[in-house]
């Protein structure tokens, strides 16, 4: 006699079919049990609210009758201690701020702007007909400074002179030269420059002597 065969071989197709029949049963229990333990529930839709904001425009004299918020400044208290130190002990005073001094007499710095621009096409030089020599200042006579101012002029096209800027000062010190210097230059006379026969206003830079 043959012996039996000790293993049992089964079928796939009906294996697959047992586990597909168990899988779709378990499926439709949880569905039928989220029905029954869940409420329903609702979604409702969102509506968009959207506010209108209109803006009035106040009149001037109305607007003036208002009045800006004052500012309030915040008060710190401060708490002073009192010092250990005796009444027979002498402090020290130390001056933050030195005095000073304004003096009145002295007369002002001198400037001014023209309105000719620094290059002017020309052919002819100003020549200067008048000049007016500066005089010495007392602080400059005092201190015997010497030496040359160079000033530049606004020469314009009637041989006048509108504005003067001190280019150079005394390598001395000022002493109230330059001031001098301006206002005596000022009082120059020319012969404007030309271009191509026609005067035009031009700036001319020239030096100033002092010397005793």
């Amino acid at each position: 006699m043959q012996n039996k065969s000790k293993y049992k071989f089964l079928d796939w197709k009906e294996e697959a079919s047992s586990y597909f029949d168990r899988s779709l049963t378990l499926a439709l229990l949880l569905i039928l049990f989220a029905f029954i333990v869940f409420p329903k529930i609702e979604v409702k839709p969102y509506k968009h609210k959207m506010k209108e904001i209109q803006s009035i425009e106040i009149p001037p004299e109305v607007r003036q009758k208002f009045k800006p918020p004052e500012e309030v400044k915040p008060i710190i208290p401060l708490t002073i201690e009192e010092s250990e130190m005796s009444d027979d002990e002498d402090i020290e005073e130390i001056e933050t701020i030195g005095p000073t001094t304004l003096d009145l007499t002295k007369p002002p710095p001198v400037s001014s702007v023209g309105t000719t621009p620094k290059f002017v096409v020309h052919d002819e030089e100003p020549i200067a007909i008048k000049k007016v020599w500066p005089e010495y200042t007392d602080f400059a006579k005092k201190s015997g400074l010497e030496g040359t101012v160079v000033v530049q002029a606004e020469v314009f096209a009637d041989g006048t002179v509108g504005a003067v800027d001190v280019i150079q000062s005394l390598q001395s010190g000022p002493g109230g030269l330059d001031e001098a210097a301006i206002r005596a230059v000022r009082k120059w006379k020319f012969i404007p420059a030309k271009n191509q026969g026609k005067a035009v206003a031009v700036w001319v830079t020239f030096p100033i002597k002092f010397s005793f």
